[in-house]
C-alpha cells in the first residue's frame, strides 16, 4: 500500500450543524462534490468528510457507540508558539470550546487543544521538529 491518505471521514451528530462549524469557525468551503447527507472540504493533499456517525458505522457493518475520547486526534500546526496563541484567541472568540489552553510541552513544542461539535479533539501546535513549507504542509526530511 502506498503511504498515502486521501480523506479523513468524521462521523458527526448532525451534518448541517457540523458543517456550520467547520465553515464559520475555520472559514473553509465546502467542495462541489459535498450532499445533503455528506459534506467534503478540501484540505491540504488529501479532504475531510463529514458523515452521520451512525451511517458511518452502518457502512463499516460495526455497532453503533459513542465514547467521551475517540481514541485519535486531528492536528494543525503553525511555524510558532505566537502563531498558536493567536489561533486560539479567535478560536475562543467565535465560541469554541477549549479543552486545554496552549502550554509548552514534554516533547519540546507547545500544544493546546479544541473539540468540534461532536467531541473530535483538535491539537493545535508549533513543532519546533516538523518543519512546514511554504504551502503549510510538512516538509520531507
Amino acid at each position: 500500500m502506498e503511504p498515502r491518505i486521501t480523506l479523513i471521514t468524521l462521523g458527526v451528530a448532525n451534518v448541517a450543524a457540523a458543517t456550520d462549524f467547520y465553515e464559520r469557525v475555520f472559514n473553509w468551503q465546502r467542495t462541489a462534490g459535498s450532499q445533503e447527507g455528506i459534506t467534503f472540504f478540501q484540505l491540504n493533499g488529501f479532504q475531510l468528510a463529514l458523515f452521520e456517525a451512525h451511517d458511518l458505522a452502518k457502512d463499516a457493518q460495526i455497532p453503533f457507540e459513542l465514547s467521551s475520547f475517540k481514541g485519535f486526534t486531528l492536528a494543525h500546526n503553525l511555524r510558532s508558539e505566537q502563531e498558536v496563541d493567536a489561533l486560539f484567541q479567535e478560536l475562543e472568540s467565535k465560541g469554541v470550546s477549549i479543552v486545554k489552553q496552549p502550554e509548552k510541552v514534554f516533547w519540546g513544542g507547545y500544544s493546546g487543544y479544541f473539540q468540534d461539535l461532536d467531541g473530535h479533539l483538535w491539537e493545535v501546535a508549533y513543532n519546533p521538529f516538523l518543519p512546514l513549507d511554504s504551502q503549510g504542509n510538512v516538509a520531507a526530511s
